[in-house]
């Protein structure tokens, strides 16, 4: 059966809508998120950008999950402590509970004492604070 021209540019379209869904990349996603998960997304995706960038330079280990935890703890730190984020919304946006936060700000606040690594958390402070301000909170405690 021959198809009308309308059914044939629809069929066409709809091809190429999803050609082009598929071809979004991966940050996407975040759009379609809850606002506090995009934030904590978002500085864990510039603290990873910033670590790849430093090299060894802050001291990590090589193995994989190591650093992974150690970008999560920073980024979590930095939501807190620059951003003035709740240790719970914090929690909600990575993904893991209010106490995994409190250990993560812990953590990094003990590395804190090693100069690079000082100024490296303290960079990340200031990149957050400018790509997103001071995070409003209502009933922030």
């Amino acid at each position: 059966m021959i198809a009308s021209k309308d059914q044939e540019r629809e069929a066409r379209i709809g091809r190429s809508a999803t050609r082009a869904a598929a071809s979004r990349p991966i940050l996407s996603s975040l759009h379609e998120s809850r606002p506090e998960r995009v934030i904590c997304q978002s500085v864990r995706l510039m603290t990873a950008e910033f670590i790849f960038m430093s090299g060894d330079r802050i001291g990590m280990r090589r193995e994989r999950r190591r650093i992974a935890c150690h970008i999560r703890q920073i980024a979590m730190y930095v939501c807190h402590v620059a951003l003035q984020m709740r240790m719970s919304t914090i929690g909600e946006g990575f993904g893991r509970d209010r106490s995994t936060v409190a250990h993560a700000c812990a953590v990094v606040e003990d590395r804190r004492d090693d100069r690079d690594f000082d100024e490296f958390v303290g960079a990340m402070e200031r990149v957050a604070l400018l790509a997103f301000g001071h995070f409003s909170e209502v009933g922030h405690d």
